[in-house]
């Protein structure tokens, strides 16, 4: 199964190095579930010639908000719309969470609360699940077809579920402590609070269950799904 990266943004270019870029976290990630990938770096406008050049897609994180003002975000709502309509699907993480929820109708803000950096825990209905997480902006209104999923104290619409068509975390399963580390060492000065950045440096080395979530999308990529109308 190919799984087609569309990556929003790029990891700070001094963590790249040693760590990779954010395709490179997913594919990390998904390693041995028998899936290819192929990358196209939307952020740069380079976006496939079809919603079929890949089996399903995956759409990474970004510094960049969704309501903001940047080349590459319409061309990216229009695909997602034209991919969620030919019933190929979409898992979207942080950025990507936030981009698939706007295009099809929601709403995403920079949340009043502030930011959540480092060790979180989500309640995920039938499992309590601890991930990594960096974000300000939140989903504050659901698209129409869109049900949650997981949620937090601080996040509510922390994962989204579209039927069988989209999937979407607020989290992010693909980043490392060290990861996070680099983040709050580079990214965070002058922006993040500086509590927030004491609380998620006590909380580092706490056990992740970031395979969890890697079940979760492996398992939406997976499951049997009916060709949409008109799709090719």
């Amino acid at each position: 199964m190919r799984i087609g990266i569309l990556q929003c943004g790029q990891a700070p270019v001094e963590l790249r190095q040693d760590m990779g870029d954010y395709p490179d976290m997913f594919v990390r990630l998904l390693d041995g579930r028998g899936f290819d990938f192929r990358t196209w770096h939307v952020e740069a406008m380079e976006f496939p010639a079809s919603v079929h050049d890949a089996d399903g897609w995956l759409l990474t994180g970004s510094r960049h908000g969704a309501y903001e003002d940047h080349d590459f975000i319409p061309p990216l709502e229009r695909f997602i719309r034209d991919a969620y309509g030919a019933g190929v699907p979409l898992v979207g993480i942080c950025f990507g969470h936030q981009i698939i929820a706007q295009a099809l109708g929601g709403t995403v803000v920079k949340h009043p609360g502030g930011w959540a950096v480092g060790t979180q825990d989500y309640d995920f209905g039938d499992e309590a699940v601890r991930l990594n997480a960096w974000h300000q902006d939140q989903v504050v209104v659901l698209p129409p077809d869109a049900q949650v999923a997981g949620r937090s104290e601080f996040c509510e619409n922390a994962a989204l579920v579209y039927g069988d068509r989209a999937y979407s975390v607020q989290a992010h399963p693909e980043f490392t402590d060290d990861f996070i580390q680099g983040l709050m060492d580079k990214r965070a000065p002058g922006v993040v609070p500086q509590p927030l950045l004491d609380q998620a440096a006590d909380r580092m080395g706490e056990p992740k269950a970031s395979d969890a979530i890697a079940d979760r999308i492996e398992a939406f990529f997976r499951q049997p799904r009916a060709v949409a109308k008109g799709a090719a």
